[in-house]
């Protein structure tokens, strides 16, 4: 089968596309024949060497596909299912292992682009809005990264929850995708200091909640964005790590929370996960919760798609086809 591997971390020229054996599914595992892989930040991080792997890897959390075998004593699905998953690395390749308890049937009307896109960024979407910080009506919420794949999701469920959402953007093009998922304001980061704009669109006051999946560009002024007690959900680092943080400064600026979640930590049974992903499919049957796929690209260029992606130019969901 071809698969991308990584030998040794560093820029994206590393991300090489080789022959390898097609692997067996062990006891509680299946194989999923990969139609389309999701391409993650964290598949970015894995790759630089920011969370390590053991060399050599194949790249990728978050696939889609068909159930073509399984090992002893698998319950969850059988061959022929239709599913998707994350959390599972090695889902840049045209087959892969995964453990039968993390794939998540694929209901009718959620097609193998549909569920790559919602495994990761959906879920990831979805906790924050109603587990990290629970919205609700009455609540505003700054969204950095807008129109991003998450960011325009969580945009999307933000209003579900009855939230009012600012969204921070780079161009005016940005501007309108986000305000296309609801946003109710947009700021233009190249253009204004986007914490005076906060504190404009908030008579002063600020808001209950800063989503920031960008980092060291945007952790200290999201951190002046925020009422009293507000809450810090730093759930990215695009543009670089957040450095150590003094907790006098939580302090200093008003009571404040500060949390690092991450998508693991929020699916750990099975049945927060099938919960989690039955609200994310449903909203998509349904039409209430729209996936902007971006661009795809072929397995074998990887390295084009983790270019694309780190340019920070994207637009919605990135994905690979095999």
């Amino acid at each position: 089968m071809r698969a991308i591997q990584v030998q040794e971390v560093g820029d994206p020229s590393v991300l090489q596309c080789v022959d390898a054996p097609t692997p067996e599914p062990g006891a509680g595992e299946a194989r999923v024949k990969i139609e389309v892989a999701g391409v993650n930040f964290i598949d970015t991080y894995h790759r630089r060497g920011w969370y390590p792997l053991p060399l050599p890897f194949t790249p990728g959390v978050e696939g889609a596909g068909i159930v073509d075998a399984v090992g002893e004593g698998v319950t969850e699905v059988a061959v022929g299912d239709a599913v998707a998953y994350g959390m599972q690395t090695g889902s840049y390749a045209e087959y892969a292992i995964v453990p039968s308890r993390i794939l998540v049937p694929r209901p009718d009307g959620v097609n193998a682009q549909h569920g790559a896109a919602a495994m990761i960024q959906g879920m990831t979407a979805h906790y924050l809005a109603c587990s990290t910080y629970p919205l609700k009506a009455g609540d505003t919420c700054l969204v950095h990264a807008a129109a991003g794949g998450t960011g325009a999701l969580l945009v999307q469920i933000a209003k579900l929850r009855g939230a009012r959402v600012l969204g921070t953007v780079s161009t005016a093009e940005k501007a309108r995708i986000a305000e296309a998922a609801g946003a109710d304001a947009t700021i233009r980061y190249t253009e204004v200091d986007f914490a005076e704009a906060v504190r404009d669109l908030t008579d002063g006051e600020g808001v209950e909640v800063v989503y920031d999946s960008v980092g060291i560009a945007t952790f200290d002024k999201s951190l002046d964005c925020l009422k009293p007690r507000g809450y810090m959900v730093l759930f990215g680092q695009a543009s670089g790590v957040v450095p150590t943080l003094d907790p006098q400064v939580l302090n200093q600026k008003g009571s404040l929370f500060l949390t690092r979640p991450t998508l693991a930590s929020h699916m750990l049974t099975r049945a927060e996960l099938e919960g989690r992903a039955s609200d994310v499919f449903s909203w998509i049957a349904e039409g209430k919760l729209e996936f902007r796929i971006d661009r795809t690209f072929p397995l074998e260029d990887a390295e084009g798609a983790h270019t694309y992606l780190e340019a920070r130019q994207t637009k919605g969901k990135v994905l690979l086809t095999t």
